[in-house]
């Protein structure tokens, strides 16, 4: 990614991928958290960061917010600061390497370990002998599984150790294959997964073996396993992996983050979660108070943030500002909507997004939002724009919209606003009137 100062510049400037460790010096705006939570000393990141550096504090997180707030920036920027602190920190993208829709918590567990081992072998960490043979033995005894020649002569030797070389990397190659086979490979799958279920706690018992070693290999810092996407699960799916597993996912003794669906908050069953895991919320950047009034501050930290990307000089007059009021502090649909914009203004041969560039992409993410909403709900959605903004009674309902996006959650004292493109869509079936009402 690079500064944009052309419009052609842009589409690649405003990708929705999150800015990576190496993009932070260039592209990150560290002032949103004050406008995030209305309190300059409150931080869901920082209270993560701190407890991750705390051996004594809880350590199993989940990490809450709207798709596209910027959590996954604002993680690989704490990931970067816990690593020039001298701590081994690994991400999952668990949309990369698993079936989203096809997601239990054994596959978690399996991922883990890849992960640790990938840190052990990143901190130059000593395996403790027959380590790597117990693992090698959990996973290939009874399960059919094509290994390579060297990893099955290696699990087959009596005393693996850091002196045998290369036996780290062979059972990482097994790990890769296993991952493939978790989401491509039904009947291997369910192999994994049983062998979990029936020796979860000795599964656990070498994951803790291997967090030891490389604990003590760093001076007690230990490693520390981020698991993304998982906030994009559905409903259900989120609950099957978590809700009955809580208890498992949260005993780690290492700290493990989690995201997690945002609208799930509102399900009863959350508190029983809370039991279980530090609880964190990220919040969107509000541009606008609860009584409906424009709020500068955070209109001018999302300017920043553009700003930081893009010359805004590619912008016509009024038009970013558009942009910004229209999708309501989501980030995501901010950077789609210049996206879309900037893709119409190069073919118009243009060197700024024009009003009516910025319209039809607004056009476009509106039609997308609304689509997720039917007749029936615009009642629920109506209240809520007409003042009902705190105490909303109908949660599975409140669920729903805010899964979808139409409904946004803000901090300082939690409240909930329509999206501005689907109040904009109310307003042009003549549910709204001009005067708001």
């Amino acid at each position: 990614m690079k500064y944009a100062d052309q419009v052609s510049d842009m589409i690649n400037a405003f990708s929705p991928d999150p800015l990576k460790i190496d993009q932070m010096k260039d592209f990150y705006c560290k002032d949103t958290m004050e406008y995030r939570m209305s309190d300059k000393y409150s931080s869901p990141m920082e209270d993560i960061f701190d407890s991750c550096q705390n051996p004594g504090e809880l350590s199993s997180f989940l990490l809450l917010g709207h798709r596209g707030c910027g959590k996954s920036t604002e993680l690989n920027r704490m990931t970067e600061r816990l690593e020039k602190r001298g701590y081994p920190v690994k991400t999952i993208t668990c949309s990369m390497d698993l079936d989203l829709f096809n997601i239990v918590y054994s596959d978690l567990f399996i991922l883990m370990g890849e992960a640790l081992l990938e840190l052990a072998d990143e901190s130059g960490c000593r395996m403790e002998r027959g380590l790597l043979n117990d693992i090698l033995h959990f996973w290939t005894e009874g399960v059919e599984i094509t290994t390579s020649k060297e990893v099955t002569e290696a699990s087959l030797e009596s005393g693996i150790s850091a002196e045998t070389p290369g036996i780290l990397a062979k059972v990482l190659k097994l790990f890769a294959k296993m991952k493939t086979d978790l989401k491509f490979n039904e009947e291997t799958r369910k192999e994994y997964r049983s062998k979990i279920s029936i020796r979860s706690s000795e599964w656990i018992e070498m994951l803790s073996r291997v967090s030891e070693l490389i604990t003590k290999k760093l001076g007690g810092k230990r490693p520390i396993i981020i698991f993304e996407d998982l906030d994009k699960l559905n409903p259900e799916d989120a609950w099957k992996v978590f809700y009955q597993y809580a208890a498992v996912l949260s005993g780690m003794t290492f700290p493990v983050i989690y995201t997690f669906p945002i609208g799930l908050s509102y399900d009863a069953r959350f508190s029983a979660m809370e039991s279980y895991f530090v609880t964190k919320t990220l919040p969107m950047i509000k541009i606008e108070t609860i009584d409906g009034w424009p709020f500068e501050d955070g209109i001018a930290v999302i300017r920043e943030i553009v700003e930081k990307r893009a010359d805004l000089r590619l912008f016509e007059d009024k038009v970013l500002e558009e942009l910004i009021q229209y999708t309501g502090g989501s980030l995501r649909d901010l950077f789609h909507a210049i996206n879309a914009a900037a893709k119409r203004a190069e073919r118009r041969s243009s060197e700024a997004i024009s009003m009516e560039d910025a319209d039809r992409a607004l056009e476009e993410l509106k039609t997308s939002l609304t689509r997720r909403i039917e007749k029936k709900d615009y009642s629920f959605l109506l209240n809520i724009y007409q003042g009902n903004k705190e105490l909303i009674e109908d949660k599975e309902m409140l669920l729903r919209m805010l899964q979808a996006s139409v409904v946004l959650e803000y901090n300082g004292k939690r409240w909930h606003n329509v999206h501005p493109l689907v109040i904009r869509f109310l307003k042009e079936q003549e549910l709204i009137g001009d005067d708001g009402k």
